[in-house]
């Protein structure tokens, strides 16, 4: 899929698209193929990080101790020191609320066991523990700085219960080049993370958030955004 391809569509979509009174949010659905999502290693399970960001930054928390209270102070949106962790436990509202607020949490990897007995039954069904594929579990003694940084730009892609995974790519107020951008890196690390590629993709599609779909590739086997 050539990138000139993705911002083609992008520019038709903004035409086409009905005019709101806010920024709409571009997102992008990619539909796949002939994978058996029952088998683990068929499955998508990606974090990827937006060169341009989604045009809103994600909130984090971080679920540490002491050794990185502070950097958690100046660097994250909200933290919960382990002392605090014994009054969230089994108070299913108040951390389906943390769930709610909050796009990634981030752990001291050495108060992960407490973190898992105390928030990991509820943070787990919703995709929110913190993981280390995503960078988000961290040592103790660890700038927390390009760690939000990072994930302020990420958005996970994982399969469910259907043959798609789907995220937001940037909001109108930003470039069209921008982005294509954001949608070319997404589209070719889920191409790569696919054990046939480009023949476990269907079709691609980007809408915005009160438009119609345009579909930005063919139903046959896609090539890596160039």
């Amino acid at each position: 899929m050539k990138k000139e391809t993705i911002l083609k569509a992008v520019k038709s979509l903004r035409d086409k698209g009905p005019k709101r009174n806010f920024s709409q949010t571009f997102d992008l659905v990619i539909n796949l193929k002939n994978l058996n999502l029952k088998k683990p290693e068929e499955n998508v399970d990606s974090f990827i990080v937006l060169p341009f960001g989604k045009g809103k930054k994600n909130k984090i928390c971080a679920l540490i101790d002491d050794a990185l209270a502070t950097e958690a102070k100046n660097n994250c949106d909200h933290s919960i020191t382990k002392a605090d962790f014994a009054a969230f436990a089994g108070k299913k509202r108040e951390i389906k609320k943390l769930a709610t607020k909050f796009d990634f949490f981030i752990a001291q990897a050495d108060a992960m066991p407490q973190i898992a007995a105390t928030f990991g039954k509820f943070l787990g069904p919703k995709g929110k523990m913190p993981n280390p594929k995503g960078g988000c579990v961290v040592p103790p003694k660890v700038s927390l700085k390009p760690v939000c940084e990072r994930l302020h730009r990420t958005v996970r892609l994982k399969t469910k219960n259907e043959l798609a995974v789907r995220c937001a790519v940037g909001k109108e107020d930003m470039k069209d080049e921008e982005i294509a951008e954001n949608i070319a890196t997404v589209y070719n690390t889920v191409l790569h993370a696919l054990p046939q590629e480009g023949n476990n993709i269907r079709s691609v599609f980007i809408k915005l958030t009160m438009g119609l779909p345009i579909k930005i590739t063919e139903e046959t086997n896609a090539g890596e955004a160039q």
